[in-house]
């Protein structure tokens, strides 16, 4: 089987972190974002991801390439920022694989943005070579990916697609997806419905038919707003209900929510990837690299990455922390990301989803709430109400 992922967007809603990297490739719970999807693709018997790219879209090649070169040396999936791969290695271009998962990995390039569909139109080569169906991601999801459950579901209803739903409180503030509860066929879809019709919303994972390739034209188009909407009226569109956590990643708030759900999954089935011990709280995830100190208090929902060191008397709540950064002694971080080889200093305190950029300094004995800084800045006073620092 094939899967498209679409991570040709600009990641503005992730930055700063994104302005150093793809957001397919920044870190979540000490793994790229993008290799989150393809294991578990992988595991639901795909062979072959297409990777639909447009911006920074030669980084993205480049370490796809260094994965190859590290895979042949027996080394992991590099964590990011990578190095460009090593002068002289040579590969067809905009392919590489990943040899650990048995994977293909292929890219269609867009020289314009083509929304949600086009991106199929431009892969139709690719993704009609068998008439199997394919799978269709949103690079920002991250969720107990039911892609197993997905590919039963389709072949059980015999229609051209199926599309994931997921429920939330305030259907309100999301476009819903009316369906029949026993069977899932789609009947319409409301945007931002001021009266109760549905609490479910597009997950942003789709199987499709390739029969669906006939619909879309190589040009900028909406597959949530364009296609899918005729394929309802046609009775070719059916929704599965996600069993198990979801979250669009895409912005740093929810990042960190997605963070602490994830963790909490990784509790119930998969406990023994926590760290346990003196000063850990809760839900934590430590790289066996990371290096913590005494009379610290981590946790509950953390993430430390490879290399970090945390010194003595760290207080670490609901936080990312990239590779390679370092929280020196006594400061106290509540709700943040802080980029990869980011300084903060001693008796700092962050806050209210303060985002370090890569490689960011913090002086000893400020206060940052909220703040959001641009890579490679030294932060020399204290940032008391939410800003951008450019």
């Amino acid at each position: 089987m094939k899967a498209l992922i679409l991570v040709g967007g600009y990641g503005t809603r992730l930055r700063p972190l994104t302005l150093s990297i793809p957001k397919p490739l920044v870190d979540f719970c000490n793994k790229p974002i993008l290799l989150h999807q393809v294991e578990a693709l992988a595991a639901a018997g795909v062979d072959h991801v297409i990777l639909a790219v447009s911006y920074m879209s030669e980084l993205l090649e480049k370490e796809m390439k260094a994965q190859e070169q590290k895979v042949r040396r027996g080394l992991s999936f590099p964590l990011l920022p990578a190095q460009p791969p090593t002068p002289g290695w040579e590969e067809p271009d905009s392919v590489a694989s990943l040899f650990q998962l048995g994977i293909r990995i292929s890219m269609s390039h867009e020289e314009e943005p083509l929304g949600t569909a086009g991106p199929l139109a431009l892969a139709r080569d690719l993704l009609s070579e068998t008439e199997d169906p394919f799978f269709v991601l949103n690079s920002d999801v991250i969720c107990d990916f039911p892609f197993q459950a997905m590919v039963q579901f389709h072949r059980h209803h015999g229609q051209e697609g199926s599309i994931v739903v997921t429920k939330v409180e305030e259907p309100s503030k999301y476009g819903v997806v009316v369906c029949e509860a026993d069977t899932g066929r789609i009947h319409r879809f409301v945007e931002k419905p001021q009266v109760f019709v549905s609490n479910k919303i597009n997950a942003g994972m789709y199987i499709l038919s390739p029969a669906v390739l006939q619909r879309i034209q190589l040009q900028p188009t909406s597959i949530e707003k364009e296609v899918f909407p005729v394929m309802a009226k046609e009775g070719q569109l059916y929704a599965m209900e996600l069993q198990g956590f979801w979250m669009d990643i895409g912005q740093p708030k929810d990042f960190l929510t997605g963070m602490c759900l994830f963790l909490q999954s990784l509790r119930q089935k998969q406990p023994e990837r926590l760290c346990s011990g003196p000063g850990i709280v809760g839900n934590v995830l430590v790289d066996p690299s990371a290096r913590i100190g005494q009379n610290c208090s981590i946790g509950p929902n953390v993430s430390l990455g490879p290399g970090v060191v945390v010194e003595d008397g760290v207080c670490i709540r609901r936080c990312t922390v990239l590779r390679d950064a370092h929280i020196r002694s006594h400061s106290w971080l509540e709700s943040c990301i802080v980029g990869w080889r980011c300084r903060v200093g001693q008796w700092v305190r962050m806050e209210n989803v303060t985002v370090l950029g890569e490689d960011v300094i913090v002086n000893d004995e400020l206060y940052l709430n909220g703040a959001s800084v641009l890579p490679h800045k030294s932060i020399g006073e204290s940032v008391p109400e939410p800003r951008i620092i450019m």
